[in-house]
């Protein structure tokens, strides 16, 4: 029997469909490969993948909540690929998103008491993106000027981000706690002066509009303007661009910072359309690590990453419905599953962009 040598080889050129199809390909292998979860667990795909979709994309308030999700899932997926696209992973947007939501609600109680409501929720985003942006500096500066990796750095702010803010709800007395509440402790409510306004009778809000158009703003800097020529050419090589005179330490300071009060923005707008407080129990869903899946199947493309957003935020909010199946209740994991497999679909879909398999036949003798 002649034996086969396996290889990957980098292709010479890339065709535009291959960028299509490699994300696609990704969600379907990560639904076969839930499927075989599933069978195992003894529940019936089929079943379950059409109540899925159902749920999130069929009816007015299955598609209204599933945007209602993605609005932060776009801000943070477009944290992740302003930076990913530089070969610079801030991993940290969670973490960036809990700061944001500090500033930001602290901004609806401090500032926006007598302000008309489109002031009163700008102010709101904007202290959520400083907020963001100042988590993310120290990340920002130790790794244009020490080279430290920032995929520790931000994953370690993350994690004091996190207990930063349950200490300012549930350990302290602080001015973001409601200290009048007789139950669970709670955050106090922003003024309706900070608060988006739902769209009719739904919990959809104005921050999809101000998603959009950052995304297209993202979009706008990348393709038009100098930092983004800047961004683009440092991605690409450090020292092709010192050589070509691009300030390297300042481009890279600058991306993580615009990285970091995009997740800033996220946990502000969550503050500002939907739970109108500093909520740790409502802000601690994985937000900022799922922008990463959103940036990685969108392909850091501003215009996709609204997209996949909205997807994913149906696969979240399809989690809960999956549990009110007749006969069979199937847990609310199942939703976060799909999208780590999607990821992890993803990143092995992506060697096969850059690379072809290639298949040759090994002579009896030389393999002897």
């Amino acid at each position: 029997m002649i034996p086969f040598r396996f290889r990957l080889e980098r292709r010479l050129e890339r065709h535009w469909w291959q960028s299509v199809l490699t994300p696609l390909l990704s969600i379907l292998a990560a639904f076969a490969a839930g499927a075989i979860f599933l069978l195992i667990k003894g529940f019936d795909p089929i079943t379950v993948y059409r109540e899925l979709f159902k749920a999130s994309f069929t009816s007015k308030f299955g598609i209204t909540d599933s945007l209602t999700i993605a609005v932060p899932l776009i801000l943070t997926g477009l944290a992740a690929a302003v930076v990913f696209r530089m070969n610079i992973f801030n991993i940290g947007a969670e973490g960036q998103l809990y700061l944001g939501a500090i500033f930001g609600s602290w901004a609806g109680l401090a500032l926006t008491g007598n302000l008309p409501t489109v002031l009163g929720v700008a102010v709101v985003l904007v202290a959520g993106a400083v907020g963001g942006a100042l988590w993310a500096a120290p990340a920002a500066v130790f790794k244009a000027y020490f080279g430290t990796s920032e995929i520790i750095t931000t994953l370690m702010l993350t994690f004091i981000a996190l207990f930063l803010m349950r200490y300012l709800i549930f350990g302290s007395h602080s001015y973001w706690r409601d200290n009048e509440a007789a139950n669970f402790p709670q955050g106090k409510k922003i003024p309706s002066s900070a608060r988006f306004e739902l769209w009719s009778d739904t919990r959809l809000h104005w921050g999809l509009v101000v998603a959009i158009a950052i995304a297209v703003l993202v979009w706008v800097i990348i393709r038009f303007t100098s930092l983004g020529y800047d961004m683009n050419v440092v991605g690409s090589s450090d020292a092709a661009a010192r050589y070509s005179g691009i300030p390297v330490r300042r481009t890279v300071i600058m991306a993580i910072l615009i990285s970091g009060a995009l997740g800033g923005l996220a946990g502000a707008t969550e503050v500002a359309g939907r739970a109108y407080a500093l909520d740790p129990n409502g802000l601690e869903l994985g937000l900022g690590f799922t922008g990463i899946v959103v940036a990685a199947l969108a392909r850091y493309n501003p215009f996709a990453i609204i997209l996949v957003a909205t997807f994913l935020g149906g696969l979240r909010n399809a989690g809960v419905a999956l549990q009110g199946l007749p006969g069979e209740r199937v847990p609310v994991e199942v939703s976060l599953m799909l999208q780590g497999a999607i990821l992890l679909f993803a990143i092995g879909g992506e060697i096969f962009t850059h690379h072809r398999l290639s298949v040759s036949r090994v002579a009896e003798a030389v393999a002897t």
